[in-house]
Formats: structure tokens, sequence, C-alpha cells
């Protein structure tokens, strides 16, 4: 299993929508999410900065980053494109993060 950590960022004025959205989560994009092997899914949120902190576990990444290409993912996007800092094709700014310690 692979960890992946992400930064993300908010606008400082959509932290309520963002997370009355994620709490509505599509059924559509969970299943997607775990079709491409997402689990262990949080995300956290530092209200001081507006940046989020994503955490997951995949098998593959490899996998996992195809869901990009999947019309759900794409909708989802489109919908928190408003709330958030986002790409040309509405994929969130994201910063990876490199593990350096995990306790097991």
């Amino acid at each position: 299993m692979v960890r992946l950590g992400q930064v993300m960022y908010l606008h400082k004025d959509a932290y309520e929508e963002y997370q009355k959205r994620h709490a509505a989560l599509w059924p559509e994009m969970k299943l997607a999410l775990r079709e491409y092997g997402a689990s262990n899914y949080s995300i956290f949120l530092n209200k001081k900065t507006g940046q989020t902190f994503a955490y997951l576990e995949v098998p593959s990444v490899e996998t996992y980053n195809r869901i990009a290409d999947t019309d759900i993912c794409k909708k989802w996007w489109k919908y928190m494109e408003p709330l958030m800092d986002t790409n040309p094709d509405n994929s969130p700014v994201t910063t990876d993060l490199k593990e350096v310690f995990h306790l097991d």
C-alpha cells in the first residue's frame, strides 16, 4: 500500500461549503474513488491558511491517477472549482508531499 499526502488551497470564504460538499459526496464519486484504489482517505483543513492536507492510501499510484480521466472526476472538479485554487482543467492545484516518517 502506498500512502499519499497532498496540500490543496481553499478560498477563505469557502470552508463551510467545502465541508458541506464533502459531507454529501456523490455516490458515483465515492464509487470511483474505491474503484481506482483509494482507501483510508481523509482531508484536514488549516483554517488560518486555507490549506487542506489530504491523506489516502492506494495499492497503485498509476491506477489511482487514472481517476483523473473519468467523467465523474471531471464533473466533481468543475463542481469544486469555485471553492479552491484550480488548474485550467479545473483540477485542484496540489502540492505532493514526500513521506519522511511512518510509525505502524
